[in-house]
């Protein structure tokens, strides 16, 4: 069927109109258009027209396995815009309200854009078009259910929703651009439970697909989105890469605190990993994780610094100072008839303290020499045996930990 007409201002009221494997040789703009019900355009081949709409659509638009053959922009409001294996051979850009996109397996050949409108949509020579049809949608936020299967090197996505957005299997998506303001999903918030001990997560962004395979787990706590019929199953193994290739994205755009979030998801999913990592580098990984988040929990890094030093302060005090200071002993012969003198000077060797250890001048000498470890700084004090190990455990670890405090700083605040 071929179908050369421009709608314009018109309202259907009708179940559901079917456009499906109709080819538009000129403009089919259907400008102002409102559908009461669901606009099909299944396998429809639009050779030549430039624009699609503004349209209302109560229900959902159909775009899936039609054809775009020129440079085209679409702008509709609607519940749902379902786009599965559409193809657009030239520059497209699809300005949107309301609706809930499914590109699953689209084919984009040149740049395209997904782009939120704020206000209602506005026709080339016309006031807004009305939207009683969408009165009950919760708000005008457009989402994106699905990317799977698509390449995203040309794809642009402005001011959307993606905390329901399937990534996996997507393909370059280190080089998909997020502009504005794209949200993602968070984990549950507050304090849970897991069994019999409490579990508080660190406020970060998530994929969707994270939250469908920890509500699988038998040992899941409350708050992970259960996962739709159709979004399939994945693991860590497969959601790593994912996370990897969004930081990527954030990182090219300049926006490092914004994949600081994505690199964090990104060692998660390793360190859960059973099949892909050895047991040991799982262990590294939750060494990483436990004293500072991955270098980005910079709280968590302090707080192991200051139990650290009060660990080290307690030691010195304990076994590590000597019960006294050593003195210098000088010995030495003065020849009958005049001449020089040879002086040995012996230093006595520190004792271990027997008598009482939690003086405030022992407090005072373990705090000068903690706070010297922590800088890197040797103190210079007599220690006993013991002291001498415990100052060279304390140089290598709370310098280690002050540090990753302000690497996981920096990385929050890195242009």
């Amino acid at each position: 069927m071929t179908l050369i007409l421009t709608w314009n201002r018109v309202s259907i009221r009708t179940g559901a109109v079917q456009f499906g494997s109709a080819t538009f040789k000129c403009d089919a703009w259907f400008e102002a258009a409102t559908f009461d019900g669901n606009a099909r355009f299944g396998k429809a081949t639009f050779e030549r027209s430039d624009r699609l709409g503004p349209l209302v659509c109560a229900g959902r638009v159909v775009l899936s396995g039609a054809v775009f053959s020129g440079p085209v922009t679409l702008s509709l409001a609607a519940r749902r815009l379902e786009c599965r294996r559409t193809r657009w051979s030239s520059t497209a850009e699809l300005r949107l309200r309301y609706a809930t996109v499914d590109c699953a397996h689209a084919v984009f050949e040149f740049p395209l854009t997904i782009a939120a409108e704020r206000d209602p949509l506005l026709p080339p020579d016309g006031p807004p078009l009305e939207e009683q049809a969408l009165a009950d949608a919760p708000d005008a936020t457009v989402r994106i259910a699905s990317l799977r299967g698509v390449d995203a090197a040309h794809l642009v996505l402005s001011d959307v929703d993606l905390s329901g957005c399937l990534f996996a299997g997507t393909v370059h998506l280190d080089q998909l651009r997020l502009e504005g303001t794209c949200s993602f999903s968070e984990v549950p918030p507050g304090t849970k439970w897991r069994r019999w001990h409490p579990v508080r997560f660190t406020q970060r962004r998530t994929l969707a697909e994270e939250h469908h395979w920890r509500a699988s787990q038998p040992t899941a706590v409350r708050g992970w989105d259960v996962a739709v019929l159709g979004a399939g199953h994945v693991g860590p193994a497969q959601l790593a890469p994912v996370y990897r290739a969004l930081r990527k994205a954030f990182e090219d755009g300049k926006n490092e605190p914004g994949a600081a979030d994505f690199y964090y998801g990104e060692m998660e999913m390793r360190r859960r990993d059973r099949t892909g990592s050895t047991r040991a580098e799982r262990g590294l990984l939750h060494g990483y994780w436990l004293l500072s988040g991955y270098g980005l929990r910079a709280s968590r890094a302090l707080a192991w610094l200051g139990a650290s030093m009060l660990i080290t302060i307690a030691l010195l005090m304990g076994v590590g100072l000597p019960e006294n200071s050593p003195k210098l002993e000088a010995t030495g012969t003065v020849p009958s008839g005049g001449g020089t003198v040879t002086l040995e000077i012996d230093e006595a060797d520190p004792q271990n303290p027997a008598g009482n250890r939690l003086t405030g001048e022992r407090f005072e000498k373990a705090l000068n020499l903690t706070l010297n470890s922590v800088v890197f700084r040797s103190s210079g004090e007599n220690l006993t045996t013991a002291g001498t190990y415990i100052e060279m455990a304390s140089r290598l670890l709370e310098p280690t930990l002050l540090a990753l405090a302000v690497l996981a700083v920096r990385g929050r605040i890195k242009r």
